[in-house]
């Protein structure tokens, strides 16, 4: 018993051990799931509201936008969890840019948690109210740090040997489409760019789960 808990958690391939991710890799993909599908009832919802879309909780009303929200914050933190196991995977190496990297998309995947919570006193605000602005700038601010801090850490990934297999890819595609989110937050197809967001991180989650270098059976 004692040897089995000793290698459970460092990472050493072998039946019924797990890696030191795994718990970072599982709080991932719960709370992507929970987003991903956030995202995509948001859209479906958007389709058929009667708020106005200069309301800030558009298109919930006042009520259903603060659970709504509450959950989303929620899930949002559970990414940060993920991002945090990336951190401490080590796959990205020690070089500047991962330190670098990994730190931003840390900050940026915090700031737009921050940015869900701030939304709820501002509800019932409009668009245009200096206080919604101020919530967009945190979501704004997160998406750009994300963007600079998965690309980055991409980079790093794709130059390491950490990852050998097609999960090395998934830190370069949650930075591009952070890229790609930075246009379409104005726009009306924001939730359902958001849930492919979202969906990028259950694949960051899955990644996590299984230890660096998997060994090829042969």
């Amino acid at each position: 018993m004692s040897s089995t808990r000793s290698a459970t958690g460092i990472g050493t391939p072998g039946v019924g051990r797990r890696p030191a991710t795994y718990g970072s890799g599982m709080a991932c993909i719960v709370g992507a799931a929970v987003l991903t599908a956030g995202g995509v009832v948001t859209q479906v919802a958007a389709a058929g509201s009667s708020v106005s879309e200069d309301a800030w909780r558009y298109p919930w009303s006042s009520g259903t936008f603060v659970w709504v929200t509450t959950l989303f914050a929620v899930a949002q933190c559970l990414l940060v969890v993920g991002v945090l196991g990336l951190r401490h995977s080590g796959v990205a190496g020690t070089g500047r840019a991962a330190t670098v990297g990994l730190a931003s998309a840390v900050a940026g995947t915090a700031l737009i948690a921050v940015g869900d919570l701030a939304s709820i006193p501002a509800r019932d605000l409009t668009v245009d109210d200096a206080g919604a602005l101020v919530v967009g700038l945190a979501f704004f601010l997160g998406t750009v740090l994300s963007a600079v801090g998965f690309l980055l850490t991409g980079s790093a990934v794709l130059r390491s040997a950490g990852w050998r297999d097609a999960r090395r890819f998934v830190p370069t595609a949650i930075g591009i489409w952070a890229v790609a989110m930075l246009g379409l937050q104005l726009t009306p197809l924001l939730p359902t760019a958001a849930a492919v967001f979202s969906a990028l991180f259950l694949a960051l989650g899955v990644a996590l789960l299984r230890p660096p270098n998997p060994t090829v059976p042969r």
